[in-house]
């Protein structure tokens, strides 16, 4: 059976692999885009969505622009790790389809209230849009199906601050509101996510197939390489936010526990970190799953074909 999926995303190098992986599996149904604020500006990722899916000729699906701020922090963008633009060293042309004049909000609880159960929401950016809906028709809480995000750290260092991933870290207030809501989540960490390093190899085999797909994620991801070869000494690029995707429709690609699952608002250096109740401290009913094991290679052939067949559907 189909799943239906929103994507919330900040696009993204990686934000961007994890969309054009949406639209290479038949096992999902992508159903519309909601661009927060994040790794570039909401009005840059949303350029960044319509110019993405029109690569891969989907540009009939709808996208709506979000929340342009955190709720409570100062505005913290990534260009230095995603570039101005948002896509690394990729140029993709304007896209002929505007984004919806709704907000990235009202779509999503018109779309949650219009069709109960139906949607999985695939967070890959600061929770902002989702946190908002919540907090705006809290009705929306039973209508989703589940939720799979990507962020936090639970036994990982961060990489935005010593303790902190960076969708949390950019907008925790959002995440404490979500994490307690009482939706059905799924948390897909670093301490998952840091396995899964796309390399120059795999990409050099998509490249065999002609077609502006391999070219545009050659030249976005080369970028993400070069920052993470020089930042953290990884040869290659870590796609976060496509495993977070991909569990989807293979939850075997990950091993998974249920936790109680907080991130501390308190500010201070552990503001932004994600921690996990492993020894049941608290007393508190686990609130989510976590992802902490990873079959990463089997994630990475898995995208690697994926994409090799969008890009044949989608000729030079």
């Amino acid at each position: 059976m189909t799943e239906r999926i929103i994507i919330d995303t900040d696009p993204g190098i990686d934000d961007s692999m994890a969309i054009l992986l949406a639209l290479a599996s038949p096992e999902v149904s992508l159903e519309g885009l909601t661009v927060v604020h994040g790794n570039c500006t909401a009005a840059q990722g949303t350029r960044n969505a319509l110019a993405v899916l029109e690569l891969a000729g989907a540009g009939n699906i709808p996208v709506a622009k979000g929340c342009d701020l955190p709720l409570v922090q100062p505005s913290l963008l990534a260009p230095e790790t995603h570039g101005d633009t948002g896509l690394g060293y990729a140029r993709l042309p304007e896209a002929a389809q505007p984004p919806l004049r709704q907000h990235a909000v009202d779509f999503l609880i018109e779309r949650l209230l219009a069709e109960p159960g139906e949607y999985t929401l695939v967070a890959v950016g600061p929770l902002t849009n989702l946190a908002m809906a919540i907090r705006r028709e809290p009705k929306i809480i039973p209508a989703i199906k589940r939720v799979i995000s990507m962020g936090g750290a639970i036994r990982h260092q961060g990489n935005t601050t010593p303790l902190a991933e960076f969708n949390v870290y950019v907008d925790p207030h959002a995440a404490h509101i979500v994490y307690h809501s009482g939706v059905p989540f799924t948390l897909v960490p670093l301490d998952v996510t840091y396995h899964c390093i796309l390399t120059r190899a795999d990409v050099g085999r998509l490249l065999k197939v002609p077609s502006p797909v391999p070219r545009f994620v050659h030249d976005t991801t080369r970028f993400y390489m070069d920052f993470h070869d020089a930042n953290q000494k990884i040869d290659g690029c870590v796609i976060n936010d496509a495993l977070a995707l991909a569990l989807v429709f293979a939850p075997q690609l990950c091993d998974f526990e249920e936790h109680y699952v907080d991130v501390d608002i308190q500010g201070g250096v552990s503001m932004g970190k994600t921690f996990a109740d492993f020894y049941r401290m608290t007393g508190k009913p686990a609130n989510m799953k976590v992802a902490l094991g990873v079959r990463a290679r089997d994630f990475l052939d898995l995208f690697v074909e994926r994409i090799e067949n969008l890009s044949r559907a989608v000729p030079g």
